[in-house]
């Protein structure tokens, strides 16, 4: 069994694929870097590349590139892309290629020497298939990070943010927080909702809700963070 890697940081997770995982990574990057940290973002997959400036980029590794403070290169914030937007192990099988996870292991171990705090952003969900024999959770649980759990505001959220919470727990990690992402503005009862997420995931799992992120004109990591809370962040964070 792989060994966990001592870091400090966070592995954020989210109930599904499309629930607003990067901007709440860039958020979380931004308020480490106010609390004077060296801050890396990573993102070990990223399925999806797009052609600007006669290079291939991925908007999720642009998106944490920028709200870290160590100065690091695509590569170094995401090892393993694929051009197709879709299940990373598909879109390895597409390019003839195979994700090796120990070498994922090896960038976060690099990117770990480099920072005082690491916010790993995982791919789609919690479980999503890297290959025949690994899937993001067992990413997740050789990095040891506590886990912030991104829930996507929508119809069934409660039902995929408690599956998914445990999930977690089975693989012996920590769900340290969650946070509230509006995903379906026009969601009805989202109090109540949030309400149970707040009482359920915190007397199952200990986990402290993070804040609740509305829909946003400006979605920027700093108007993010006014949404969340630091006294609650600093928990997850603690060493």
């Amino acid at each position: 069994m792989t060994q966990p890697i001592v870091l400090h940081g966070c592995f954020v997770t989210g109930t599904d694929t499309e629930v607003g995982k990067t901007r709440i990574s860039a958020a979380l990057l931004h308020w480490c870097v106010s609390q004077g940290w060296r801050s890396a973002g990573f993102k070990p997959v990223a399925a999806g590349l797009e052609l600007a400036d006669n290079r291939w980029i991925n908007a999720d590794v642009q998106a944490l590139r920028q709200a870290g403070s160590v100065p690091l290169n695509d590569a170094e914030i995401g090892p393993c892309q694929f051009k197709a937007a879709c299940a990373p192990h598909l879109a390895a099988a597409m390019e003839g290629r195979v994700i090796d996870f120990d070498s994922l292991l090896r960038a976060a171990r690099q990117l770990a020497r480099r920072s005082d705090a690491l916010i790993v952003e995982g791919v789609g969900g919690f479980v999503v298939p890297l290959g025949a024999d690994k899937d993001t959770a067992d990413l997740a649980q050789a990095l040891g990070l506590p886990v912030v759990l991104v829930v996507g505001l929508r119809l069934g959220c409660i039902n995929h943010a408690l599956l998914t919470a445990e999930s977690v727990r089975a693989r012996g990690l920590r769900l340290a927080g969650w946070v509230g992402n509006t995903v379906d503005p026009d969601m009805p009862w989202v109090d109540d909702n949030l309400a149970t997420l707040r009482d359920l995931l915190m007397a199952r799992h200990g986990a402290v809700g993070l804040g609740w992120v509305p829909r946003l004109l400006d979605p920027s990591p700093q108007t993010i963070l006014s949404h969340l809370d630091p006294a609650a962040l600093r928990q997850v964070f603690e060493r």
